[in-house]
């Protein structure tokens, strides 16, 4: 298996789109919005933040988004991780959060934060063994106004 993570570029929007869509299909809320993802939704996010596709074998099997703070550029929000179903089991979704952590050490970010939905203890998990802390007094400014607000979890990047 040959794993590859790689930037997004606007010519990308579609198929991030499509990806978080199908990632998310059966996994996620039917609410959420990532549901309804639009390759201009995509491009947007691309443009005032950034994303990664991860390919395996040269097939894109997933992807990541992040954005900025409104209130603070210093700080990202990483959203929209996943990878399809069919490649799920193989610790993929490491290689997106490496890619986000790594970018922002290098763009000298101050803090990276995600959202964890309540009913996601392995998930939780998954981001504490990358040194990602609950932060019970934050909200996440991208939440879903139908879903119970997630817990935020965050990661400085510089002391």
């Amino acid at each position: 298996m040959h794993i590859v993570v790689r930037e997004a570029t606007d010519e990308d929007a579609q198929l991030i789109a499509d990806l978080t869509r199908a990632a998310w299909a059966g996994k996620v809320s039917v609410t959420s919005s990532g549901h309804r993802e639009t390759a201009v939704q995509v491009a947007e996010h691309l443009r005032a933040g950034g994303g990664f596709i991860l390919l395996v074998d040269e097939t894109p099997v997933g992807s990541v988004r992040w954005l900025p703070l409104d209130s603070d550029a210093d700080v990202w929000e990483i959203m929209r991780m996943g990878v399809l179903p069919t490649q799920r089991g193989s610790n993929l979704s490491q290689h997106l959060l490496e890619a986000v952590i790594h970018h922002g050490l290098a763009s000298g970010v101050e803090e990276l934060r995600l959202a964890v939905r309540l009913d996601q203890p392995k998930l939780r998990d998954f981001y504490t063994a990358y040194a990602f802390e609950l932060a019970e007094e934050l909200e996440y400014s991208h939440a879903n106004p139908l879903e119970p607000a997630p817990l935020v979890m965050r990661r400085a990047l510089r002391c």
